[in-house]
């Protein structure tokens, strides 16, 4: 069986869902994007504050863990995109968890590292906070410092999985050839296991 996962990870406003949506059309298979699990979750329930958001973060991180553990016991490829974190930065330990899943299923990895200049995601990152898109339950409520914002992506550093690993620098959209890592992406997908 050619049973394969595809994690898109990184820091906040790097481009990451946008990548992940083309990334499933191109190669035809399913994916989970954390914040639009977490509005479908939330979708007929309100969420009073920060502290609700975040628990209800971790509750979409179990979620989207369930269904694709469903989806690999029929060999079924997954892509899982979020701002997924290391061992010490919250109770969960995102990292350690797909890894499990990695080994219980004998999976392949392929890990697309989202990363840039956090001057610049910031900027974007507040232009994302007052789209509709984002969704209420997701929005961060209050104008993030970029002392604040830049700790948050650089406590998304020491995520490891193992397996391969493309680092991508979304600093400058225009500077990005998305064609380059869909097809790096294409020949992952024709390999077997090994």
């Amino acid at each position: 069986m050619n049973k394969k996962i595809i994690i898109v990870e990184g820091y906040l406003a790097s481009g990451k869902s946008t990548f992940a949506l083309w990334l499933s059309k191109s190669l035809k298979i399913p994916y989970l994007l954390k914040d639009t699990f977490k509005i479908a979750l939330c979708k007929n329930i309100s969420v009073a504050d920060r502290a609700e958001s975040s628990v209800f973060s971790t509750v979409t991180f179990d979620g989207m863990m369930y269904v694709a553990e469903r989806m690999l016991e029929t060999s079924t490829p997954v892509i899982m995109e979020g701002n997924f974190v290391p061992p010490g930065i919250k109770k969960v330990d995102e990292a350690g968890a797909i890894k499990r899943l990695i080994d219980q299923y004998g999976c392949t990895s392929l890990d697309f590292k989202f990363r840039g200049d956090t001057r610049v995601l910031h900027q974007r990152f507040l232009e994302k906070e007052k789209t509709v898109e984002r969704g209420e339950v997701n929005k961060i409520g209050l104008d993030v410092p970029y002392d604040t914002f830049h700790q948050w992506c650089r406590n998304l550093d020491g995520f490891d999985i193992g397996g391969e690993t493309v680092r991508v620098d979304t600093t400058n959209f225009s500077n990005v050839n998305f064609n380059t890592y869909i097809e790096l992406a294409k020949e992952f997908m024709d390999r077997l296991n090994t």
